[in-house]
């Protein structure tokens, strides 16, 4: 299975909400690696690296409104790139 890199910007009300830890623990249940950052702008900066399916998931659980998974905040808009894996390990939460 082809390993890819999700480069996604969350922009919304996704800052001080727990929204980090979530997608942490969304991207670890996943079998994800990468992290999660709070960036100066209010926005959160995901970065996870696996399978092409699995970061599908992970960017539709971080898009879908309403949350079925009860994502906290409120996300607006997410922005995507997708690019070469790094091969990184583990997820964190930044």
């Amino acid at each position: 299975m082809e390993k890819v890199r999700l480069t996604a910007f969350v922009h919304g009300h996704v800052q001080g909400v727990g929204f980090r830890w979530w997608t942490t623990s969304q991207a670890q249940e996943l079998k994800l690696a990468g992290s999660a950052s709070n960036l100066s702008d209010g926005r959160v900066c995901v970065v996870a690296e696996g399978p092409q399916t699995q970061c599908e998931e992970l960017l539709r659980r971080l898009k879908e409104n309403p949350s079925s998974y009860r994502r906290p905040g409120h996300v607006d808009t997410v922005i995507e790139q997708w690019g070469e894996p790094r091969d990184v390990e583990g997820f964190v939460e930044r």
